[in-house]
């Protein structure tokens, strides 16, 4: 069984099961090979039935905010999702998947799942956009998503947009990475998580991610079966 049908079913592995959501707008074959080959085991979710058995879940995606929220509307994703990020289980958006826990996108105006404050803006002073290709993300702080990886290393970014935090709320930022001026790379709130890049394009370092991911899906899932805050 090759490792792309092993994840789509769910058995390949004895990790942690991951939901990668669906909606059109996603490089879900690399994702899920690279969580495949991290040991976990992967369900691709298209709709609300699909995250019932999940332990983490990701939500990936290139484009704009708009079109990404009407996917998830029609497959009745949004609230449960909203739903999810609220409980505080172990969550990770890529890129646009990212961009989607502000409140609101500058790119189009769309509303967005607000689990974070402020929005989505344009890349201020951006030399060239879209910003492509390889650029250093450095760590604001340390945390486990990271861990393994050196600060400053490189990971592989196609985007025009970034979430900007408000002062106040600056302290979930995890990394930022300069294209112009510095913009926020990656965030954490509890087990929300987020990165602008894609890891499932970066090479070793994009897959320790997706390792440094599922292993924190795994302690919180061990940590709530046994009863103790994970």
């Amino acid at each position: 069984m090759s490792a792309t049908s092993g994840a789509a079913s769910g058995t390949a592995g004895r990790g942690p099961r991951i939901a990668v959501v669906d909606y059109g707008a996603g490089n879900l074959v690399s994702i899920e090979q690279g969580l495949t080959a991290v040991g976990a085991r992967v369900a691709i979710a298209r709709g609300p039935d699909d995250l019932a058995a999940a332990d983490g879940l990701i939500v990936p995606g290139v484009g704009a905010a708009g079109p990404a929220m009407e996917r998830l509307a029609r497959a009745r994703l949004v609230e449960p999702i909203r739903a999810w990020l609220a409980a505080d289980r172990p969550f990770l958006g890529i890129c646009l998947g990212l961009q989607l826990l502000f409140e609101g996108s500058d790119e189009d105006g769309a509303e967005t799942l607000g689990a974070l404050p402020g929005r989505t803006v344009v890349l201020a002073d951006a030399p060239t956009l879209p910003h492509i290709g390889w650029n250093q993300v450095e760590r604001t702080r340390p945390h486990e998503l990271f861990d393994g990886i050196a600060d400053g290393a490189d990971f592989y970014f196609v985007h025009s947009y970034a979430g900007a935090l408000p002062a106040a709320d600056d302290g979930a930022a995890l990394a930022r990475t300069e294209h112009g001026r510095p913009f926020v790379s990656a965030i954490e709130r509890g087990r929300v998580l987020g990165v602008q890049f894609h890891p499932e394009r970066s090479g070793p370092d994009g897959l320790r991610v997706l390792a440094n991911f599922a292993s924190i899906v795994t302690r919180t899932t061990s940590g709530a079966a046994a009863g103790v805050p994970a």
